[in-house]
């Protein structure tokens, strides 16, 4: 393994110092259990200053809910042992529902009131009448350990949410103009790219979250979140519209042997249009880059057919392209001044956007509620089981079992198989356990004052907090830090030579972990292929709720949610043999079929009333194919498509043609990619005659 970075090392100084500073203040406050504080400072920590104002913020609020939680609970029930430990189980599970259903850094809020309410609870249930001291002191220590580390954070050489984001933005427009490029001139670029788009999903995903921690951070991004936003749902978009473009190029050549001749000057264009190492150049001034968007414009729409009813395929698919590449021409416009207002730190921009998203500006994302209810169920059963041990046998120290059990389960409950991790961190545990155990009968009974305190403390938690600066070893560090803090927090009397009073709370705290593992794996824990089973299930049923309802604004909601559910499947295909069928899946195909149904929506409200009913028949055959389990599409589906463009051939130019249009030809290509080429259906067509029937 390398060595620590500069920056490794810089993080876990800062870290360390906060710390140290909380225990001084914890002492200085007479607070009984100082080391919680310290505990506080290496949980709340985040290389970046944002990230940990954000956690911190949230850490205060859920750690004030789960006291009041346990004041309420425990004089009222502590005089039926059952009740109260059956009652702050399910308030923690309760609260972790909540936190996995909300998926955003608020969740902490609601993660820190289940498990704070156990670990304030369930040591005083011996002693009810110290509960609300015990809260008390809690939430001191604790505000104490999370002022710390956000003063020192943002103090000392803070590192910015916004920079990061900023940069990792820039690689992702980047990969995105490197792509665009190959899907305008590669050959079969719908096969050879659905990877990357894939992968561009999952990292929009991370940078989206990364992102919401924009509002506590320090540099000039966090005035600038509005920018942030629309420069968001703009990458979200980019993704199925460049899907499509690629698709939509692969039909064309097919048809043709190669790029038909009159798109050719176009493509070029938007080709030099497309600076290889970014989708936003500041190479030009803002005017300049209107003109040449407005240019290209110009030549998308002197490039589109008229189309008449005697139009071929052909002549439809190119059209459909068209209209997909001027999206994508408004979208990397928009792009471009936003990320120039982005880098500059002008909240107004030189013009209007072109790219209308949809009327949803906010974030949209899939919850799994069964899921989430069964991680519930199962915290609740480790700590009924750990809290019977703890009771059954009169196990004065049993109350960590159900503390730590509530907290390892907790923790990890948002991953498909939580059970690694857990062990992982109970593993951990016990090597700091073991390292602390040094500490208390061998160092700790030398030191007298603070100054040597901090000296024998630091060799070892400034390694540990190097670990936790690196990705590949943070459950490592986290691990060694929260508990090497939390065991010297649980003795009494730090320093001294009895073996009993330092083994019994910290193996019941190793046991409760223990149990919490065993209790995933027997109730909780799935594979990442049926974890993305469900995924795709959820994105079929979103589908046919679309195709079922007649509105006509959600077009952003919906590409929110679908793109929401890829990046959380693309991190899991990574763990996946490369022989499985999941990996020949065309992910994005589901969410154009979506895009392509709700512009069929949006068109049925401009039509002449017999293309309306071919529409909402062809959305009613949508619904039934993605209903239940994956199937092939029938053939009365494709009668049901072309007899759409065989109306929509008569109708007169317009926006609700365009949409109607484009939402036809994606199904058509969606869904039936190797059928023959579309031609008009007559009346005396057997397809016809079993429509109309």
């Amino acid at each position: 393994m390398m060595l620590p970075t500069g920056r490794e090392w810089l993080y876990s100084i800062k870290t360390f110092v906060a710390a140290m500073a909380a225990i001084y203040l914890a002492v200085a406050m007479s607070l009984p259990r100082p080391y919680w504080a310290m505990a506080t400072v290496y949980i709340c920590s985040q290389p970046l200053s944002g990230s940990t104002r954000s956690k911190a913020a949230y850490r205060v609020v859920g750690t004030m809910i789960g006291a009041a939680a346990a004041v309420a609970l425990v004089p009222n029930l502590v005089n039926a042992p059952e009740l109260l430990v059956f009652a702050l189980a399910l308030w923690v599970a309760v609260c972790l529902y909540a936190s996995l259903l909300d998926r955003s850094p608020r969740s902490y809020v609601f993660m820190l009131a289940g498990y704070t309410a156990a670990l304030i609870g369930f040591p005083t249930v011996l002693d009810p009448a110290t509960i609300f001291d015990t809260a008390v002191a809690r939430v001191e220590e604790i505000t104490v350990g999370i002022v710390c580390a956000s003063v020192v954070a943002g103090l000392f050489w803070p590192m910015s949410v916004g920079e990061v984001v900023a940069g990792r933005a820039n690689i992702w427009l980047g990969h995105a103009a490197r792509l665009t490029r190959d899907i305008l001139s590669g050959p079969d670029a719908g096969e050879r790219t659905r990877g990357e788009l894939i992968r561009l999903a999952g990292d929009a995903a991370e940078i989206d979250m990364l992102s919401t921690h924009l509002a506590y951070d320090i540099s000039r991004l966090s005035d600038l979140r509005g920018h942030m936003r629309a420069l968001r749902l703009r990458m979200l978009m980019v993704l199925p519209v460049l899907s499509s473009i690629g698709d939509r190029m692969s039909a064309l050549r097919a048809l043709d042997g190669g790029t038909p001749p009159q798109f050719v000057p176009l493509i070029d264009a938007v080709m030099g249009w497309i600076q290889p190492g970014d989708l936003s150049p500041d190479k030009t001034d803002a005017a300049r880059e209107m003109e040449e968007a407005d240019r290209l414009r110009r030549m998308i729409a002197a490039a589109s057919p008229r189309l008449t009813k005697s139009a071929d395929w052909s002549d439809i698919l190119g059209e459909s392209l068209l209209i997909r590449l001027r999206e994508f021409v408004d979208i990397a416009s928009d792009t471009r001044m936003l990320r120039r207002a982005i880098r500059s730190g002008q909240a107004s921009l030189p013009g209007p956007l072109a790219f209308d998203p949809g009327t949803t500006t906010v974030a949209v994302q899939h919850r799994d509620h069964a899921m989430a209810l069964l991680s519930c169920l199962a915290v609740m059963v480790a700590i009924i089981l750990c809290s019977a041990l703890w009771i059954g046998t009169g196990w004065p120290d049993g109350s960590a079992a159900p503390m730590l059990a509530a907290v390892a389960c907790c923790f990890f409950a948002s991953r498909d198989d939580p059970v690694p991790a857990i062990l992982q961190f109970a593993n951990w545990s016990g090597v700091a356990v073991l390292i602390m155990a040094v500490y208390q009968f061998a160092i700790l009974p030398t030191v007298h004052d603070f100054e040597m305190l901090v000296l024998v403390l630091a060799p070892t938690f400034l390694v540990i907090g190097a670990l936790i600066a690196r990705p590949t070893t943070m459950g490592i560090g986290l691990a060694l830090a929260a508990n090497g803090a939390a065991v010297l927090a649980l003795q009494s009397n730090l320093g001294s030579s009895d073996f009993a009073a330092y083994v019994n709370p910290n193996l019941a705290l190793l046991i409760g972990m223990y149990i919490g593992a065993i209790v995933m794996r027997l109730m909780r824990s799935v594979g990442a292929e049926w974890a993305i089973w469900r995924l795709i299930a959820s994105a079929r049923r979103t589908i046919v709720r679309a195709a079922r309802h007649r509105g006509r604004h959600d077009r952003n909601r919906f590409i929110a949610l679908m793109l929401d559910r890829i990046g959380l499947i693309s991190p899991k295909l990574a763990s996946l043999e490369p022989d499985t069928t999941l990996k020949t899946i065309d992910l994005l195909g589901g969410v154009r079929i979506g895009l392509n149904v709700i512009d069929l929506r949006r068109a049925r409200h401009g039509l002449p009333q017999e293309a309306i009913l071919a529409i909402d028949r062809l959305l009613d055959g949508l619904a039934h194919h993605y209903e239940g389990r994956r199937k092939p599409p029938a053939p009365t589906l494709l009668a049901c498509v072309d007899h759409v463009l065989t109306i929509l051939m008569s109708v007169d130019d317009g926006a609700g043609r365009r949409d109607a249009l484009l939402g036809a030809v994606g199904v058509r290509r969606g869904l039936f990619p190797d059928a023959p080429p579309y031609r008009a259906l007559l009346p005396d067509d057997p397809a016809s005659e079993r429509l109309a029937a």
